[in-house]
């Protein structure tokens, strides 16, 4: 209770007394007003109760506290971080050592705390079993242990706990069934989360029944059953990431208060009910990764409170549904995500009306026709992900009013015509991706603008032409591939010299002159020498979340290997000794192109290589030795250039099946010591490349044309003078007789 002077209470009472005690009461109030600023420094300082600060130090002995945040010393109250007490009697109220990194298990002198109202231990490292007596926190209303490794049984005492509104287990170590009274207990429960444990079974009638729950949190268990019909009105119903069953329930009871709805990463089936877009409060609704079929119903409308939809990886068909929302133009829809399905037909116009869109997923379906044109209205879309669908036509150009884009992914269509130069209005793009199509011409020096460009994937289409200064803009690069073009021209020196650079893909492409031997080093992903697993995985794993109330933020990971691609192409000369100084590099293929001279030897700096082609050029000299001492090369191909010398059995080239074929002049010694003889060496009889050997007969053609010609003209008539010159032979073709 805190004590303050109130002029206004002085003057009300003035009126009440007789004039004649006017100077003794405003004398009075006067003192009051003295004394009350001094009261709350005085009424601040609340002596802890002497048992409950004897319980909090046993308590805190048992704890590892490696921040030295338990600073509990002293006698008043508010010098012990974390502790509540009451101003009346001392006793401990409230403990609250959230995210205080403790670790180890709880003592049962916490329990002694007898008079404490809210409890919040979440985000520590704590351990071991939740202590039986925590039954004695009989006026306990908020008990949050979330976000630490408690597990086991939880204990039956906790029934005891009726004035219970907050219970919050989530994030933890339990991995046994909710127990039966989980939904009995406590007649004023509002809030139950036990998300991102390891429970199991169904969940309890009880908590389908119970009046004062607004707040359900199930979510990333292993719960399993029919998907339950609840019959309280909810507010938040999380459950994704179980293994429910059956059919989604309509909800009716709570059909004017739930905001937040996900069911995702189940095993739902059948269609999506029209039922559910009644819920005239949601917010949030995800059904994504079940096993939902059928078509969406056009009554299917929600009201503009929706904010995120995500109807992805499922198996609706169908065409998508013209409108979603009662009035497209002024809902409130940030996220629509119907990728992963099999929708079919065009993509609908009134899409376009949805204003405050910020992300669009409608990939890997079956859409056809063009990119609407009036996408551009969406000006505060920042993710388009159109992928994987049959959609035709060019980039419109009024995608450029989508001025806030920072990701435009529309790879593996048939979409055509050029890149527009206006596309430089999208400067804060860091993700372009249409790889996988028929885009033809040249790119745009005008590209120079989006400078936040980190992915570029034109792989796949018909561009051609050289490469232009624009990309040198492009400074936070992450990924580039150009590969499967028809790119012309030389390589610039600065093709390597990207300061974030992890990919570069030139392949298959008409590229010619030496690779320029310029400064290799700048890239982190070069040199950092941490090598990641599965060479050649998928470019990209985009992971895009939306925080409640926050704006969109955009997060992806980058699954691709440190990699170099240079291969297929026209390239001659010899290869730089820098490239082959890249601690990081895992990936690189110089193969199918004109390269000459040796192998660099600085290769034992290459710790993190693990596929290494130099296939199909006209490499020579000996197999560097410190090769095969790379310990993370996995693949290996050397084959069809001119190398000599001998490549020793010991080195363990064996593991590499086929790395030295066509190469006619190099000795490998065979696992087995004999060989077939010549000192356990397989020679000359591998096989030549089919296209070297065409190319080599090329000058002798006429040559050896000129000596066939003459041998069976020689042959023709040695045959015939010798059957002449035979009698039998001359009665049997004249029939003649001697």
């Amino acid at each position: 209770m805190e004590a303050r002077w109130d002029p206004d209470l002085c003057f009300k009472t003035y009126r009440i007394f007789n004039s004649r005690f006017t100077p003794l009461f405003l004398l009075f109030c006067l003192s009051f007003s003295t004394l009350s600023s001094s009261l709350p420094n005085v009424l601040d300082e609340i002596t802890l109760n002497i048992q409950d600060r004897a319980s909090l130090l046993l308590f805190k002995s048992q704890l590892h506290d490696p921040n030295q945040r338990l600073s509990w010393v002293g006698s008043s109250c508010t010098n012990w971080t974390g502790v509540s007490c009451s101003r009346w009697n001392g006793r401990v109220l409230a403990l609250n050592l959230t995210g205080f990194n403790l670790s180890g298990q709880l003592h049962s002198s916490l329990c002694k705390l007898s008079f404490l109202e809210t409890l919040y231990l979440s985000h520590n490292n704590l351990d071991g079993q939740i202590p039986d007596c925590f039954s004695s926190f009989w006026n306990i209303k908020i008990l949050d242990l979330s976000h630490n490794m408690f597990s086991g049984v939880i204990p039956d005492t906790l029934m005891k706990l009726s004035r219970l509104t907050q219970l919050d287990f989530s994030h933890n170590l339990f991995d046994q069934m909710l127990p039966y009274w989980i939904g009995n207990f406590s007649m004023k429960l509002e809030k139950l989360e036990m998300g991102f444990n390891s429970f199991r079974g169904e969940i309890p009638e009880g908590l389908l029944h119970l009046k004062s729950l607004k707040y359900l949190g199930l979510s990333h268990n292993n719960f399993s059953g029919d998907l339950p019909d609840f019959r309280q009105a909810l507010e938040h119903l999380s459950l994704e990431s179980n293994s429910f069953s059956g059919t989604l329930p309509c909800l009716s009871p709570s059909i004017e208060s739930l905001s937040f709805l996900d069911l995702a990463e189940n095993l739902l089936e059948g269609g999506v009910p029209t039922c559910i877009s009644s819920l005239r409060a949601l917010e949030h609704l995800n059904l994504s990764f079940n096993h939902l079929t059928y078509e969406i119903s056009p009554r299917f409308l929600f009201s503009n409170r929706l904010v995120v939809l995500d109807l992805s990886y499922n198996q609706l068909s169908g065409y998508l549904p013209k409108k979603i929302l009662d009035s497209p133009e002024k809902s409130g829809l940030i996220v629509l995500d119907l990728s992963h399905n099999q929708f079919s037909g065009e993509i609908p116009p009134d899409f376009t009306e949805l204003k405050s869109l910020q992300a669009l997923f409608l990939s890997h379906n079956l859409l056809t026709g063009e990119i609407p044109s009036r996408i551009g209205n969406l000006t505060y879309l920042q993710v388009i992900d159109l992928s994987n669908n049959s959609l035709s036509g060019s980039i419109p150009l009024n995608i450029v009013g989508c001025f806030q884009l920072l990701a435009l992914i529309l790879n593996n269509n048939n979409l055509s015509g050029e890149i527009q130069p206006e596309l430089d209005a999208l400067d804060s793009l860091k993700i372009l991706d249409v790889s996988n199509n028929k885009i033809s011409g040249e790119i745009p020096l005008t590209l120079a603008g989006c400078k936040s460009l980190e992915v570029v994937d034109l792989s796949y289409n018909n561009l051609s032409g050289p490469l232009n200064d624009a990309l040198t803009k492009w400074s936070n690069l992450r990924y580039l591939s150009l590969s499967h073009n028809k790119f012309t021209g030389a390589l610039a020196i600065w093709i390597f010299m990207f300061e974030s650079i992890q990919t570069i893909d030139l392949s298959g492409n008409k590229f010619s002159g030496d690779i320029p031997d310029g400064i290799f080093n700048l890239s982190l992903h070069f040199n950092n020498g941490e090598a990641k697993e599965n060479p050649k995985a998928p470019l990209l794993d985009s992971k895009f979340s939306l925080v409640m109330g926050d704006d969109l933020h955009l997060n992806y990971n980058l699954s691709s290997t440190v990699t170099i691609d240079l291969s297929d192409n026209l390239l001659h000369g010899q290869i730089p000794e820098g490239l082959f100084g890249l601690h990081g590099l895992e990936y690189l293929n110089l193969s199918y192109n004109f390269l000459d001279g040796q192998i660099p030897t600085n290769l034992e700096s290459m710790w993190s290589l693990k596929i290494l082609d130099l296939s199909h050029n006209s490499l020579s000299g000996e197999v560097p030795e410190n090769l095969s001492g790379l310990g993370n090369l996995t693949h290996l191909n050397l084959s069809f250039n001119y190398f000599s010398g001998i490549v020793n059995k010991t080195k363990g080239y064996w593991r590499f099946s086929g790395a030295f074929a066509g190469n006619p002049n190099l000795c490998v010694e065979s696992s087995s010591g004999d060989g077939g003889g010549g000192g356990g060496c397989l020679t000359g009889k591998l096989p030549e490349e089919p296209e070297r050997v065409y190319e080599e007969g090329k000058d002798d053609g006429l040559i050896s044309g000129w000596v066939f010609s003459v041998s069976a003209c020689v042959s023709f008539y040695s045959v015939g003078v010798a059957l002449f010159c035979s009698s039998r032979s001359r009665n049997f073709m004249f029939q003649t007789k001697v």
